[in-house]
């Protein structure tokens, strides 16, 4: 097909398409995203297009690859339409039986429905299970239904019909109007993104440059890579708005190596918007011209700061420069750049669709709009959860995440990354916004949320970030590069039992150095986790230090295992088990463990079907 030359060709092929896809049409869409393709979605797409080829359905019932649906760790996860129906954890052996009883009979196959773990019942529509009931999806939204892949499937369900009406309001008033809607950038720093914008736009300069910052470094995290896999024209859209805003012609997406499939999935959608004259010269005969590069990082987690970012595609090396200058004034190849993350950049379509009122109206005053959470670790529903800002930390561990697995007791939860800060039960109902989280001593940051229970070490914990966060230090100033090491050294003593009260007053004042005389934000930020369990469970400190012993059962030096004599029945899976034979006994008889040649792996325990080893 030809490309547009105006706003009206795009708005006839939007006709033709929707025209051609009635909304009462039967779907079958498969989560064909990362999460969901390592449980073997792509094998249980294969099998439903054979079945339904067998059953002459093919051109009756849409087959459809979709993006992340969110719900990760009940993945496979299949969505039908129109009824909205979800199936959790489908396998490639249950596709014969759901073409014929679901999509021919429509009939439920009860096995295949969400069960919910804290109250039984079972749920057949996606909309009403927690996970998803309590959520306000504006950038996820589409995930679940359209293909990646297709740009009549976003140009289907209104896509770039916010770049048409940008394109006719003007570069300033749809500046005002991203300022109006409050959006801050949700990439960490939360900068409101209309005054970078400005600041960019007002800089002179004979060339600007646009970034979509898709370095997402922090473990556990998985946010932008599903807005990627999942609906890489929302940012591609929102990238032209920004461009247009600003007076860019020229941008780059800085995406992670290890994203093969939102690359590949991102290449599709630039060429596609190529070929639609989406993207080039003169789009929509508007005479606005823009073009997007991707450029695939190293894995250098320093490179999410925006100065190592604009070094890397430069071609040096990823390391921060003290600003002022920001790249909104200086930035690529020494011109204003603008650089904001994926979920930012999906953010701005919607807005101008619907409106800045519209948007502000959601979250809280300072906070507005949604944000999207990695929510994992020891919660009952793992997965990508999109919340409006100012929900409670309590609201989205227990209504959403469905509260701790195995009975066990809630202990924290840590936001913002490896550089977050851990808040405790007490602080449950905080809301969750940028303001509010910096306050309590944690940090919104790209959006990783991590929950822990009772089992959780809280200077095992410190030690686990500060050991990734020192080897991602860029080397360039002393007190991030020296400190975090020397930190990390204080801890790991802490935790052999070998500190004193000197050493816990040691590390406190060490990381508040670090905080305060850092070059860039990873060095600043990189004492919270410290800081923050130091701040909440300074007993746990005190206990490893004055007591010798840690209080939930996980550093090896200062823990002891022993088998109860009144509850061991003598099955011998912990003698059988063992790889040092440190257990002994008959079977049928009670089992000891000789601490001599015990190194602690805690593989007896974790066998132990009576849960009569215990930890001393």
């Amino acid at each position: 097909m030809a490309a547009f030359k105006n706003a009206k060709q795009l708005a006839d092929h939007r006709k033709k398409v929707v025209a051609s896809r009635p909304e009462n049409r039967k779907a079958i869409a498969v989560c064909a995203g990362t999460g969901c393709k390592a449980f073997g979605s792509y094998k249980l797409l294969d099998a439903f297009k054979k079945e339904l080829k067998k059953r002459k359905l093919d051109r009756k019932v849409e087959l459809r690859a979709t993006g992340c649906h969110g719900f990760c760790e009940r993945g496979p996860l299949v969505l039908f339409f129109p009824e909205g129906m979800l199936y959790q954890r489908v396998q490639v052996k249950d596709v014969e039986e759901i073409v014929k009883q679901t999509v021919v009979k429509e009939k439920v196959i009860d096995r295949l429905l969400y069960q919910d773990p804290t109250t039984g019942k079972k749920h057949k529509k996606e909309e009403d299970i927690p996970f998803y009931k309590h959520q306000a999806r504006l950038v996820l939204k589409n995930n679940g239904l359209i293909d990646p892949t297709s740009i009549d499937d976003y140009i289907r369900i209104g896509g770039y019909n916010s770049l048409v009406k940008a394109l006719g309001m003007g570069p300033e008033k749809v500046l005002k109007e991203v300022k109006a809607a409050k959006l801050r950038g949700r990439g960490g720093a939360g900068f409101p993104a209309g005054i970078k914008w400005e600041t960019c736009r007002n800089t002179e300069s004979d060339k600007r440059y646009v970034i979509c910052n898709a370095d997402e470094g922090d473990p556990g995290a998985f946010m932008d890579r599903s807005v990627l896999e999942g609906n890489p024209h929302s940012v591609v859209e929102g990238m032209l708005i920004g461009a247009y805003a600003i007076g860019a012609d020229e941008g780059y997406v800085y995406v992670r190596q290890e994203y093969p499939l939102a690359v590949e999935r991102l290449e599709i959608a630039l060429d596609a918007a190529r070929k639609q004259g989406l993207l080039g010269k003169n789009i929509l005969g508007s005479g606005f011209g823009f073009d997007i590069h991707i450029n695939r990082g190293g894995g250098a987690f320093v490179c999410g700061e925006e100065s190592a970012l604009i070094a890397s595609i430069e071609g040096h090396r990823g390391v921060p420069k003290r600003r002022p200058p920001y790249p909104a004034v200086c930035g690529l190849w020494g011109k204003p750049t603008n650089i904001n993350n994926v979920e930012t950049w999906a953010n701005v379509p919607p807005i101008i669709d619907r409106g800045a009122k519209w948007f502000a109206s959601i979250g809280t005053q300072g906070s507005t709009g949604t944000k999207i959470f990695s929510l994992v670790g020891k919660v009952n529903n793992t997965g990508l959860v999109e919340v409006p800002m100012g929900m409670t930390l309590r609201e989205i561990v227990f209504d959403i995440g469905g509260g701790i697995p195995g009975g066990k007791k809630f202990k924290a939860v840590q936001t913002g990354g490896p550089s977050g800060g851990c808040l405790p039960e007490k602080k449950l109902d905080v809301p969750v916004d940028f303001d509010t989280l910096l306050r309590e001593g944690a940090m919104m940051g790209s959006g990783g949320m991590i929950v822990m229970d009772e089992d959780t070490c809280m200077v095992d914990l410190a030690k686990y970030f500060l050991r990734f966060l020192k080897f991602e230090s860029c080397g360039n100033c002393t007190s991030c590069r020296d400190g975090l090491m020397r930190l990390h050294e204080l801890l790991v003593d802490i935790a052999a039992g070998r500190g004193t009260e000197a050493t816990i007053d040691l590390v406190e004042e060490l990381a508040q150095v670090v905080r305060d005389t850092s070059l860039c934000a990873l060095g600043s930020t990189a004492a919270n986790p410290v800081l923050s369990t130091l701040r909440y469970f300074r007993d746990e400190y005190e206990a490893h230090v004055l007591k010798k012993r840690c209080p939930a059962g996980v550093c090896k030096e200062l823990i002891t295992f022993r088998i109860d004599p009144k509850t061991c029945n003598g099955c011998t899976l912990c003698r059988v088990r063992c790889p040092q034979e440190a257990v002994v006994g008959k079977k049928g008889q009670v089992h000891k463990i000789i601490q001599k040649k015990c190194i602690k792996c805690g593989i007896c325990k974790d066998v132990c079907n009576q849960d009569a080893v215990i930890v001393e």
